[in-house]
């Protein structure tokens, strides 16, 4: 870490900069817990099946979305390297916008200021209720990504502010998850490329898809990867993304099986998720080719 300063004697050591590949916490990437949009996302989420309960209620500036995730993602993998290091951690974390935009493949203009200041309100705001375990530990009741977030500025002598630094404090349920379980998986160089439904189904894939294929019913796909729309229209979304084999590492194929009257079944459609053959490591900006980004999933 680094130490660092600001003009009113406040010491600080800086987490960043982030020297390792960007990892997740499984159960992040597994379930629906963001907003799959750019703009504010106001109304409530829930995702429930038998064995897995999700509540998202939104803040004052909505729910977070799988924008602002990128946040986490990357506080997650500071922690994840420091406890491979075997330093100590604590849930308070301290960085440099710059950094952050540089692993995420965002200009540092003013405009991406002003969304990171917006993104760690919506962390801060957004309240989730879930009864998956961290830790070995159930929490009842609602939390935050963050449970407090901050901007440090200085002033340069014409008066204007220069942000310094971001200092947050990760929630109990997620620090437990990283610590305790240590279930952190790491991600494709492409994610901060893709598109917000192509995001969460590379997500789904990389934390369920291990070495062999896997099936799910369309239906239950669009609930997991959190879309609002229709069926139809994630149908839609699903197809263009096989054509375009626009999943880093995965291959995405849908079944279109028919009814006796010779009509697809909707409901019927099957997705396998199978990984693709290992290739020599490339760069992103050489690499991957992607078409328009499919719609967001969520309507206004």
């Amino acid at each position: 870490m680094t130490a660092r300063s600001t003009n009113q004697g406040e010491l600080f050591m800086l987490d960043s900069p982030l020297l390792t590949e960007v990892r997740g916490e499984q159960s992040l990437m597994a379930y629906p817990f963001f907003a799959l949009s750019k703009s504010a996302w106001k109304r409530p989420l829930v995702y429930k099946t038998e064995t897995v309960s999700i509540e998202i209620g939104p803040g004052p500036r909505g729910v977070a979305t799988i924008y602002d995730k990128e946040v986490l993602l990357y506080i997650a993998s500071l922690m994840a390297a420091k406890l491979d290091a075997g330093e100590d951690v604590t849930q308070d974390f301290y960085f440099t916008a710059y950094d952050l935009f540089r692993v995420t493949g965002v200009n540092g203009s003013a405009r991406s200021y002003s969304r990171l200041s917006d993104a760690l309100e919506r962390l801060q705001g957004t309240q989730i209720k879930t009864d998956i375990e961290a830790g070995g530990e159930g929490q009842a009741g609602f939390f935050s990504w963050l449970s407090e977030a901050q901007l440090k500025y200085t002033k340069t002598k014409s008066g204007d502010k220069r942000l310094k630094a971001v200092r947050v404090r990760l929630c109990d349920w997620l620090y437990r998850a990283i610590l305790r379980d240590r279930r952190v998986l790491d991600y494709s160089p492409f994610y901060f490329q893709l598109g917000p439904v192509e995001r969460r189904l590379y997500e789904v894939a990389r934390s369920t898809c291990k070495d062999e294929p896997v099936q799910i019913g369309l239906d239950d796909l669009r609930l997991q990867l959190g879309y609002q729309n229709s069926l139809k229209h994630f149908r839609h979304a699903m197809r263009g993304i096989a054509d375009q084999n626009a999943i880093p590492d995965y291959h995405i194929t849908m079944s279109d099986p028919a009814t006796s009257s010779g009509r697809v079944s909707i409901a019927a459609i099957v997705v396998t998720i199978a990984p693709k053959p290992m290739l020599p490591p490339t760069s992103p900006e050489t690499d991957l080719e992607t078409g328009p980004e499919t719609d967001l999933g969520n309507e206004a």
